[in-house]
Order: C-alpha cells, then structure tokens, then sequence
C-alpha cells in the first residue's frame, strides 16, 4: 500500500530515471521523490549526443527531458553530481559517496545505466582518445570534429556499432578524415547480419570512409601526450589526430551487485535480473533501463535492451509497478538511427543465430526498403529503411506471432495489416 508518508528513491539521472519520477507524479504519488543523479547536468536523453546535438543542428538545451525548474515545480527533490556508494537493503537506505549522506527509502529504482567499454590497449591515457555516452563527451567531440574537419585532421573509430557509424557520418559531415576498424566482417554484424551490414558499409564508403574488418586496434601511439597514430593487429599504423572507442557499453551493475542483488550472466546481456514487473530479487527494490536483463514474454527469453525507448518506456513501467499497478513490461524493442541521407527504424529481437531469413520488401539498392528476421515463418524484428509510418504495424505483425507467406511478406502491394490478419 502506497502513502504519503512514504519515500521513493531512484539513482540514476538518466532518461529512465526522470521518467519515473515524473510517472511517479503523473500518478499521483504523494509522497518523498528523490532522484539522484551522478552528473551536473539535468537528466538529458543520449540519441543527440551522437545524432543533431553532435552535428550543431539542435541546441544543448533540447536534450534535457525537462526543464530545469519543472523538478522544484513537480518537489522532486534532485541530487546533482552525486553518487550511491552503498545500498543497505535491511535498514532500506542508500549512502551518498561523496559526504556519507544516509537516506531512506520505502521503495528504490535502480536506473544506474551502461557505460563505455573501455580499449585495454596501451595509450589510451593519450588526450586524443575519446568515448561517447555522457553531454560532456558529445561537447568535448562535437569540438574535436569541427577542428578535425578545419585542418584535414583523421579521426579513428574502433568499433562499427550504431555509435560508431553515426559518430563518422558526423566526422564526415564535418570534413575530417575517418578510419574505422571492425574486429567483424561487417558493419553491425551481429544485429543486421552480413547482407544489410554490407550496406551500411557501401553507405559510408561512398562518403569517403575507410573501414579495416577483421583487425583490432593494438596501440595508439603518441608523442607529448598527443595522439599520431593508431596500429592494428595487422602491424599497419593508420594516421590518427583522434580515435573514438565504440566497441560497446557494459551495464553499471556494481553497486547492485554489492547490495547482493541478482545479476545476469553474459550470455543475457549481464544486468540486473528483474521479473516482468521490473522488481528485483529484492521486492522493494527496482530497476529499469539499460541496466536491465527482463524476461521478454513475447520472445521468450530474457534480454537486455541498450537502446533509448527502453529508457522511455521502461521508467514509467517501473514506476507504475512501485505504485502497485499490474504491470508487464513487455514492449518491442525499438531504435533509430540517422546517418547521412538514410534513416532506419528497427523493431524487435533477432540476434544472431535466432532466425533462418532476411526477407526484403522493397528496393535495398535504392535505400528505400524493409528487412524482416524471420524464423519458422514468423517475423521476429523489422527495420524500416527510408520508408516511414510503418513501425507500428511491423510491431503488430511481430507481435502477432502469425506464420506468413515469405512471398507476400516481399511484396510491397501486400499491405502489412492483411500479413496479421
């Protein structure tokens, strides 16, 4: 039973958190809200800081979820550049780890994120080398680009992920010189599989990328602190001014971990093991976001979503649940993703090894298309490329779970609805 005597705790001030607490209100939960937040910025959502905010077309402040007055207006009491260090599940308080600060909470949401997975290659102390998660590093980089592309500098990417290939369409857009290098044989290759991640990479070919599949990186070699260079695994030494690690993200579980809550194994995406509630193995403890491993009713295995809808809806979910209401939280995952004149749309689950087929309805070599992951004739996840206002009904078909005809599912006459029916 929820009172107002009661007092909610959630860390983490990303784009879950804030949306739980303004869940929290928009239900009308009266009691204490604290959201502590460990940077100095408002709670702020991550798709601009490698999309328009990181190439000058929106403004700093259009990435924050509210403004800043809304969380005095709203008494959501906000912590600001402060950590957890310690969760005591028996007396329910948390501790701050900067001045020892002990609060207590009735019920507490653990929105602690992911965070860059760092190179374990020497010269990774060098000024040049940079990683991209957080507003300060999109600032430091949107100003790392414009000076690249003013001197004909080269920017190297380790990684071809959605990061990856968003941050060189935006070097490019800027003038720099890029260099990417993919331990895989494509671009994206255990999301899109070899074919569509072949697009990708004639996509940012043709504007003058550079790729090396199947190296590593090896060093980065400097001088006076400055990047010159970065080697592979191959010995080549490719001219570097700057390199971007994007070799993926790591969800920050230590601090539940140290609570001696649940955590996931690798082969689900580690994160913090949550029911279909978002409630932990604690039941006054919750979380929600990328940190996150849930049962997923609808695939039938338990994921781990990285992407920013989860964020999105995940938050809200998991403060409906702290208040009681009968929630599953079992929504499609979606991303998005803009990289020079293509944008994409993605719905579903379909890693490697989970489906017999790509089927493509439309024409892949003009970019105007969508590919379907289908196994045993059912459609598992969709991406709509330069082809728009069908998410929601690639989302019915998927979660129709119907069998289709691979035929009509190529056919772009077939309307998708009659696929469900």
């Amino acid at each position: 039973m929820v009172d107002a005597d009661q007092t909610f705790v959630i860390v983490g001030g990303g784009l879950a958190g804030a949306k739980a607490a303004e869940t929290l209100r928009a239900e009308g939960f009266t009691g204490r809200v604290i959201l502590i937040c460990d940077e100095r910025d408002h709670p702020y959502e991550r798709p601009p800081l490698s999309k328009g905010y990181l190439l000058g077309k929106e403004e700093r402040d259009s990435v924050f979820v509210h403004e800043p007055a809304w969380y005095a207006a709203n008494d959501i009491e906000l912590h600001l550049g402060q950590t957890v260090d310690a969760i005591d599940r028996t007396a329910r308080t948390v501790r701050f780890g900067e001045d020892g600060t002990v609060v207590r909470y009735d019920k507490l949401l653990l929105a602690t994120g992911a965070e860059p997975r760092r190179l374990d290659i020497p010269g990774t102390d060098l000024a040049g080398v940079h990683h991209l998660r957080r507003l300060a590093h999109a600032e430091r980089l949107k100003h790392v680009l414009t000076n690249l592309g003013r001197d004909n500098g080269h920017l190297v990417i380790a990684g071809a992920g959605w990061i990856g290939l968003e941050v060189a369409a935006a070097a490019r857009a800027y003038g720099a010189e890029v260099t990417v290098v993919e331990h895989g044989p494509t671009p994206l290759h255990g999301v899109l599989g070899p074919e569509l991640g072949g697009l990708f990479a004639e996509l940012h070919r043709e504007h003058g990328v550079r790729f090396h599949f199947g190296r590593r990186l090896t060093e980065i070699v400097g001088q006076d602190g400055m990047v010159l260079a970065a080697r592979t695994d191959d010995g080549e030494e490719h001219p570097a001014h700057d390199v971007l690690a994007a070799i993926g993200a790591a969800p920050r579980t230590h601090l539940a971990e140290t609570a001696g809550l649940e955590i996931a194994d690798r082969a689900h995406g580690g994160g913090i093991v949550v029911d279909e509630r978002l409630r932990t193995s604690d039941p006054a403890v919750y979380a929600a976001g990328d940190v996150v491993s849930f049962p997923h009713t609808l695939f039938g295995t338990r994921v781990r979503v990285e992407h920013w809808a989860n964020a999105l809806n995940g938050g809200p979910a998991a403060a409906r649940s702290m208040l009681g209401h009968d929630v599953t939280y079992d929504r499609v995952p979606y991303f998005f993703s803009d990289q020079y004149d293509l944008g994409m749309e993605y719905s579903g689950w379909a890693p490697a090894g989970s489906y017999d087929q790509v089927v493509v309805r439309g024409d892949a070599g003009k970019r105007e298309f969508i590919a379907f992951w289908v196994k045993d004739g059912r459609v598992l996840a969709g991406m709509n490329v330069n082809v728009w206002d069908v998410t929601d009904k690639i989302q019915r078909l998927i979660r129709s779970k119907a069998r289709v005809n691979t035929e009509s599912l190529a056919d772009p006459h077939v309307p998708l609805d009659d696929l469900v029916s």
